[in-house]
């Protein structure tokens, strides 16, 4: 991601990325661990960019049909 991207990249908490996807705060956890959806580290907690959620919910439906 260029600099200029993640000036303005909006970055959602694991429990607001759990809402969007119906999931569990777990299973987030488990995509990010895996590699499957990137996030940076802040702190303790992970921030996960809005626009990699939506590339994710993206490709995953494109993937089933």
């Amino acid at each position: 991601m260029s600099h200029e991207r993640l000036a303005e990249a909006r970055f959602l908490t694991v429990a607001e990325v759990a809402s969007i996807m119906r999931v569990s705060k777990m299973t987030v956890y488990r995509m990010v661990h895996a590699g499957e959806l990137p996030a940076v580290r802040v702190g303790r907690s992970f921030r996960v960019p809005e626009d990699e959620v939506q590339k994710y919910l993206r490709d995953s439906y494109m993937g089933t049909a």
